[in-house]
């Protein structure tokens, strides 16, 4: 297939710049893939698509301040400045190594061996190695948590760059059930975003079960699919985990023939990524690097329903949605009527319920 399949046009100013407020107040078209129905409604009214017995699964993954700012000077003599502007480092994961992270650069091509980013007296890290792939690695002196202190200490929110601005609070780009225990992803589970306790306890009420994952999401979210055949993009993988409270959920549900809705798109990478590399069911406890690529044609061995935000032109996550939904040229034509009926698009955006 080919990635210009998956464009749209869409206006800019309709590119949500923040949440409405309360959350579950946004826009939320529900669309059953079988009969190719649409319906609309507000987004706290997805309790009455939802049954008794349904199995939520939510990514619990917490963002951090993952974008930096800074100055390029020599890890050997600090007062030699390679660079006389600022530069922007962004985390994107660390390694195995303690104190290496891969990141993005801007300007990447300032950035050499031998050279030191200090973003604060007591913060900076050393370039080691420029890759092929454009990604760089750096050494910071800290363990990976207190990299991670520092972040959020000196850095910025990382929003996407369709967003002007950052949130006034980290809190303004997280989910309510973002856990302490779980920080490590550079950009938010964005479609939990429309939920809210409230909710999730009128859900509760109702009979529905909720689970919960964790990926860390990373540069896959951020490159786009730059090659025509789309067979022949290369994903990053993401670290996900998959403990044993929930495989024994997911299989409980799956056995007794209740519904899997999935929260997001990265929640449908790691059940079905997992899936696959335990070989099926029953889904089995994993820890670990995944880099699954979701395209029309794929079979769904986890996930019955799905809540998403309407995504970008081109992208893998429009690719993966397109995949669900089971029809590609039925899933644009929703996303032509979004445009036409000012839905919002993107990060902070209306969602989508597909079941």
């Amino acid at each position: 297939m080919r990635t210009s399949d998956f464009d749209y046009h869409l206006p800019k100013n309709l590119i949500a710049q923040r949440s409405v407020e309360p959350r579950d107040h946004s826009r939320l078209m529900v669309i059953d893939r079988l009969e190719q129905s649409r319906g609309e409604r507000q987004f706290r009214n997805i309790i009455e698509y939802l049954r008794p017995g349904d199995l939520i699964v939510r990514n619990n993954s917490k963002v951090f301040k993952a974008r930096l700012i800074g100055n390029l000077v020599s890890s050997t003599d600090e007062t030699l400045f390679h660079h006389d502007k600022p530069v922007e480092v962004f985390l994107v994961r660390p390694m195995e190594n303690r104190g290496v992270w891969q990141v993005l650069a801007k300007p990447g091509k300032h950035f050499d061996h031998g050279m030191r980013v200090r973003f604060a007296p007591d913060f900076y890290a050393d370039v080691m190695l420029k890759k092929p792939d454009g990604t760089i690695l750096v050494q910071f002196s800290e363990d990976e948590v207190e990299v991670r202190g520092k972040a959020n200490r000196y850095g910025h929110i990382p929003v996407p760059p369709y967003v002007k601005g950052e949130p006034d609070t980290l809190a303004g780009y997280q989910t309510v059930y973002a856990s302490d225990e779980k920080e490590g992803s550079v950009a938010a589970p964005t479609s939990g975003f429309h939920f809210t306790d409230e909710l999730f306890g009128r859900l509760r009420e109702k009979g529905i079960d909720v689970t919960e994952v964790t990926l860390h999401v990373g540069l896959g979210t951020f490159l786009q699919v730059k090659t025509e055949q789309i067979e022949e993009h290369r994903m990053h993988s993401e670290w996900v985990e998959v403990n044993r409270g929930a495989a024994d959920s997911i299989n409980r549900a799956k056995a007794e023939g209740r519904r899997v809705v999935a929260i997001g798109t990265t929640t449908v990478r790691t059940l079905e990524g997992v899936a696959r590399i335990a070989g099926g069911n029953p889904m089995k406890p994993y820890v670990g690097d995944i880099d699954i690529f979701v395209t029309p044609g794929f079979e769904f061995r986890v996930v019955d329903a799905l809540v998403t935000n309407f995504h970008l032109p081109k992208s893998t996550l429009l690719m993966l949605v397109a995949a669900f939904t089971r029809d590609t040229d039925y899933l644009l034509s929703c996303y032509n009527y979004a445009v036409e009926a000012g839905y919002r698009f993107f990060s902070f955006g209306d969602a989508m319920f597909i079941h």
